[in-house]
């Protein structure tokens, strides 16, 4: 049994993405995967597809028509709100698609989406993952208007709507710990950086977040390329910050005051424009334990988006026989 999709419309950044491609940036190439891995590990877990891949979607969403058969979905992240034929449209959304209905996806208070299938595809693969990357569009791939997708042994999934993540810091505060070329900045650059208010901005894309602010200057730009890794500040030489995201370039020549934990990387990159907050400058062992305490909690909520829902799941889910006795009372 199969199921057919068909993308009438995709936003121009649409793409396939996977978990990444492990040591890929030593050919040169960056991990790519998920702008938001939370969100994107919700789909997959909503969905039953733990190691599968899911359709990243940002500036404008899709559209998307069930040819064939019926299979679940799971859309997460971003704010993004997912209507059937014209139904009310509802964000963190799973449910099941049948034969000639229409899933319109469109964009909301966020920058990222994570819609996948409840059925088996095979993604073109390159380096061993089908995590896209973006500007080349090696690996899974871009996702254009006329693109069709065939899944085999596709699940029906309850409609219903998903609790989103807990949050994992103050919404107005980030957490970064200094470096790794913070010896380019004046001290009064590193004073700023933890006082003064930076804004999110609409200039982004799977490589990078601009940020308004005031311009943290370095002191000199002629430097070795170094790496580069997600969620470093790097400033150009006009003091101008751009935090990498999952494209990324693998080095960089200029400096990078600072580093984003893990858990507000995603964050950052799903705050609206216009958005501002201020960093919170904090050390290695205190960035460990947030880290730490954010992957605990998020593993609890991830493992909550797979309990049984209806009755008839939770009886056949529950342990309703504490022992057994025959007719005479033994």
């Amino acid at each position: 049994m199969q199921a057919r999709i068909l993308f009438e419309a995709a936003g121009p950044l649409t793409t396939i993405q996977d978990r990444g491609r492990t040591g890929a940036m030593r050919f040169g190439v960056p991990p790519s995967g998920p702008v938001d891995r939370l969100a994107f590990a919700a789909a997959l877990t909503a969905t039953g597809a733990a190691d599968g891949w899911a359709f990243e979607l940002s500036h404008g969403g899709c559209l998307i028509t069930c040819h064939e058969g019926a299979i679940g979905f799971a859309l997460c992240g971003g704010g993004f709100l997912a209507d059937i034929d014209g139904d009310e449209p509802t964000a963190w959304r799973a449910g099941t698609l049948h034969t000639g209905q229409r899933l319109r996806i469109r964009a909301g208070s966020g920058n990222w989406a994570y819609l996948a299938f409840a059925g088996q595809h095979a993604a073109p693969r390159w380096l061993g993952s089908s995590a896209t990357h973006a500007s080349s569009g090696l690996g899974g791939g871009l996702i254009e208007a006329g693109s069709a997708y065939a899944f085999d042994a596709p699940r029906a999934l309850e409609p219903r709507t998903l609790a989103p993540p807990p949050p994992s810091g103050p919404p107005d505060s980030l957490a970064v710990v200094l470096g790794p070329q913070d010896r380019h900045f004046p001290a009064d650059a590193v004073r700023q950086l933890e006082q003064v208010r930076f804004t999110a901005t609409s200039r982004f894309d799977r490589m990078g977040r601009v940020l308004g602010g005031p311009p943290l200057v370095p002191t000199s730009i002629s430097m070795p390329s170094e790496p580069a890794l997600r969620g470093c500040l790097q400033a150009d030489g006009d003091g101008g910050l751009t935090v990498l995201l999952a494209d990324h370039q693998t080095t960089s020549g200029y400096p990078k005051i600072a580093t984003l934990i893990g858990p507000d990387v995603d964050r950052l990159a799903q705050m609206p424009a216009g958005h501002t907050f201020r960093f919170d400058l904090i050390d290695p062992h205190e960035a460990l334990r947030r880290s730490r305490t954010a992957a605990a909690a998020n593993a609890a909520w991830l493992r909550s988006l797979t309990a049984p829902r209806r009755l008839d799941e939770r009886l056949w889910s529950s342990n309703l026989v504490d022992g057994v006795i025959d007719a005479n009372g033994a």
